[in-house]
């Protein structure tokens, strides 16, 4: 039904098609055949992904542009035929809620044919979006496939053979060759998130240079929420993002949705190296949307992270930092691997005096 009534709109275009459903079930395609066949019947379309519609935007504030902002932006209102590809996937900002309304307001008001294409419920989106999308005198919505359900495996994956073995019995806190002060806090750290894993209802941000023992604790949460036969999932972050990828390839027993809604949504999230990954456009909003979602949602999330706050993208640092629902701790000793080199050094040192002797 879907393929016939596109069929029939690339020939005349009349109100909105909007065409709903996961990566990979066909609507992009749907989408650009349409937007081919009116070229080759020489007739004008705009095709645009909802997040380059918006950086094209924003790129016409910059002094040397060739088109200023209000020709660019009235030659989206007024395209005789617009394709927004991906709506819900652009960045959620309060400028970018508005740019979108008000282009979609303006097309929806003067009836402009628009082709709207997303993998997102539609009841999920904006509420002036939503409502406009929901007016049957005007849209034809085509659910091309149900989403699928995906349940998550709540074990440790593989490569993750180290993380499984951490837990809260093997945990050093005692460090005997740290100051009293140091190992005051890292006894406290250590039992604040055993309390914690007892009952995880917000978020633990660990903080400290590697081998301080934060992916240790992290890990240990995961181990005794396995034991108490709760779901948990622990996630190294820069992995994530590369498992994220791959779910665009046409191979991938996963979707891109289904893996990126269960990370979003699942009861306790660990979230191990933040801050390691790569930071192109793409990654950090990712990262950000899992963040936003879990934090407006207030679901329990552990991170692990080396770097300073002031490194980390603001949108998500002012998260981390909100007392009303996150508790930051700097775990401020040293790497243990350096204990252990010392106590190696110093019974070498020992034995060397001995043979002195």
């Amino acid at each position: 039904m879907a393929y016939d009534f596109a069929r029939a709109f690339a020939k005349e275009p009349k109100g909105w098609l909007v065409l709903l459903g996961p990566s990979g079930c066909g609507k992009t395609h749907l989408a650009a055949a349409i937007a081919n066949e009116r070229i080759k019947q020489e007739q004008p379309v705009l095709y645009k992904t909802a997040p380059d519609l918006l950086d094209d935007l924003r790129s016409t504030f910059n002094p040397g542009h060739e088109t200023p902002y209000d020709q660019s932006f009235n030659i989206l209102r007024n395209a005789p035929l617009l394709i927004i590809d991906d709506l819900g996937t652009q960045s959620s900002t309060s400028w970018a809620k508005e740019k979108l309304d008000q282009l979609l307001n303006h097309r929806y008001s003067q009836q402009l044919p628009t082709v709207i294409t997303t993998s997102t419920p539609v009841e999920q989106l904006d509420e002036r979006i939503c409502s406009r999308l929901s007016d049957n005198s005007l849209c034809q919505v085509f659910v091309l496939e149900e989403k699928q359900t995906y349940s998550p495996d709540y074990t440790w994956a593989p490569g993750l053979e180290l993380q499984k073995q951490m837990t809260f019995k093997n945990f050093d806190w005692h460090r005997v060759n740290l100051p009293l002060k140091q190992r005051e806090s890292l006894e406290f750290v250590y039992r604040q998130t055993l309390e914690y894993a007892k009952s995880p209802e917000s978020w633990i941000v660990f903080q400290g240079v590697t081998g301080c023992g934060k992916t240790h604790l992290a890990a240990a949460i995961v181990n005794y929420r396995y034991q108490a036969g709760k779901p948990a999932l622990f996630i190294v972050v820069p992995e994530f993002l590369d498992h994220l990828r791959s779910t665009f390839s046409p191979e991938s027993k996963v979707s891109y949705d289904q893996l990126f809604e269960s990370v979003k949504t699942t009861p306790l999230l660990v979230l191990d190296d933040f801050g390691e990954q790569e930071t192109t456009p793409w990654a950090q909003e990712k990262l950000y949307q899992v963040i936003n979602y879990r934090y407006n949602a207030q679901l329990p999330t552990v991170i692990t992270t080396r770097c300073s706050l002031d490194d980390i993208d603001n949108r998500i640092s002012s998260r981390f930092v909100d007392r009303k629902l996150s508790m930051p701790y700097n775990i401020d000793v040293p790497d243990y691997r350096g204990d252990l080199n010392t106590k190696k050094g110093s019974r070498t040192s020992t034995r060397f005096k001995r043979q002195r002797r």
